[in-house]
């Protein structure tokens, strides 16, 4: 049976060009990472399932992928709740472990279990690929690519700063303008549920409030009427999503509001101090915005809360995001150990510089030159001359077959190869070699003993 060459659902297939464009942003995020002094760990692509389970919200755990049992573990499948048509537990009898659904929760669990090998505060960054079970949309795949940044072991708003800090410093040496970081604080939104009385309805209220970008105000209040919010909580939050004016204006008004309201009054004062503190330094590529209505839904966030908007004239959701967390290595018995941390969108930030033009033009590090075979009297001449190039850094390439110079050339310009040297045995009795520049068609003989230094003064320039 013929099988048709397709990759799978979500997945993608990388180009050496678009490689070479990955590895450059993957430079530059590293490099930024390093500057703020954030150390590289890694950790497994799958984990136990009870570890990732429960971490991300009911909507969170429907998208991780699950690794089926194999081996004598299949035995262990629990058939009474097949029959009993009790699938959630049958499913759990299948698998107990999974792909990671991000890079957060495993670094609350390495944490936690390196604790004694670490220095509080931890300053960690990870880029790694994840897997989610998500639909396939543009920019969203179900493999893709997240670089975190983390600090756990003390609570200072300095962090806080420092990550906004971290984040324009990334996109201005990626040369990326008109990026928003939209801020907003868990205790606000605490805060905002305690005033339409509902704080026990908190988790469902923000898991709602985080779909305002996908499905609109008339969408989330349609999404709070069925989990029960009543039409007087409703009506009370209606004028905060039109609440306006700069961010000390917004939280002006919400002091006004968040009278005897000791947790929302606590986020504002956080906030104003994040705030004062980033108005010291000059912004060029990103601006900083007070969103009262950006939740993000992950259950973990107890602090600041931060997302990032692409240029508005690139059509794409969050390039980035993240916040405080309090309580995540408690899942796994280390208690008191807050953190915050940021995600880079990989692949969405990716797609945006390129919808720009922002990649630079010389990152490809393709084949410099190709060095013709003209068959066995001069192949071993000619190899010996590829290798001697290589060993000066030049990227060379021997063509393994002694076929027809016009095959060779279209070789060469089928790969985007600007050089091409002819060694022949013509050449080699005069101690000469022809170097053919395929860009501009230019052909010129020089010294065999200038060869190396004639091609090092070439790819130079090039």
């Amino acid at each position: 049976m013929v099988i048709k060459p397709a990759t799978s659902k979500g997945t993608r297939d990388f180009s050496s060009k678009e490689i070479a464009r990955r590895n450059y942003l993957k430079s530059v995020l590293q490099a930024t990472f390093e500057r703020f002094s954030f150390q590289p760990i890694e950790t497994p692509s799958f984990e136990r399932l009870e570890t990732l389970m429960g971490q991300y919200g009911e909507e969170g755990d429907r998208l991780i992928f699950k690794i089926l049992n194999s081996g004598e573990k299949v035995k262990n499948a629990d058939l009474t709740a097949f029959h009993a048509a009790a699938y959630q537990k049958f499913s759990k009898s299948l698998s107990d472990k999974a792909l990671r659904y991000d890079l957060t929760v495993p670094f609350a669990r390495y944490v936690s279990q390196h604790r004694n090998d670490l220095a509080f505060p931890f300053r960690r960054y990870q880029i790694q690929p994840v897997w989610r079970a998500d639909r396939p949309q543009h920019g969203r795949f179900q493999e893709f690519f997240q670089c975190d940044a983390d600090i756990v072991g003390d609570r200072s708003l300095w962090q806080e700063v420092e990550m906004l800090l971290l984040y324009e410093t990334v996109f201005d040496a990626l040369g990326l303008n008109g990026i928003t970081l939209k801020i907003n604080h868990r205790k606000i939104l605490a805060g905002i549920a305690r005033l339409i009385g509902a704080e026990s309805q908190l988790i469902a209220f923000t898991v709602a409030l985080d779909k305002l970008d996908k499905i609109g105000q008339e969408g989330v209040v349609k999404e709070l009427q069925t989990k029960g919010f009543s039409q007087e909580a409703l009506a009370k939050l209606s004028p905060l999503f039109e609440l306006e004016g700069s961010a000390s204006t917004k939280l002006v008004a919400l002091e006004a509001l968040f009278i005897d309201n000791a947790v929302g009054m606590e986020g504002i004062q956080e906030l104003r101090f994040i705030l004062q503190q980033i108005e010291q330094y000059n912004f060029k590529s990103a601006s900083v915005e007070l969103d009262l209505t950006l939740a993000r839904g992950l259950h973990y966030y107890t602090g600041m809360i931060v997302e990032v908007a692409a240029p508005e004239e690139v059509k794409m959701g969050s390039i980035g995001g993240g916040g405080r967390y309090d309580d995540l290595t408690s899942t796994f018995g280390l208690k008191n150990m807050s953190g915050i941390g940021v995600s880079f969108g990989f692949e969405r930030i990716y797609l945006v510089l390129e919808t720009l033009g922002l990649f630079p033009d010389d990152i490809d590090k393709s084949t410099q030159v190709l060095m013709v075979n003209f068959g066995a009297d001069t192949a071993a001449i000619s190899f010996e001359w590829v290798m001697k190039l290589r060993s000066q850094g030049v990227s060379c390439e021997f063509y393994p077959s002694d076929a027809k110079l016009k095959k060779q050339l279209g070789y060469a310009n089928q790969k985007n190869i600007p050089l091409v040297v002819l060694l022949g045995s013509e050449e080699i009795e005069r101690k000469e070699f022809v170097i053919k520049d395929m860009r501009s068609g230019e052909q010129s003989t020089h010294a065999l003993t200038d060869l190396a230094s004639v091609i090092l003064n070439k790819t130079a320039r090039a």
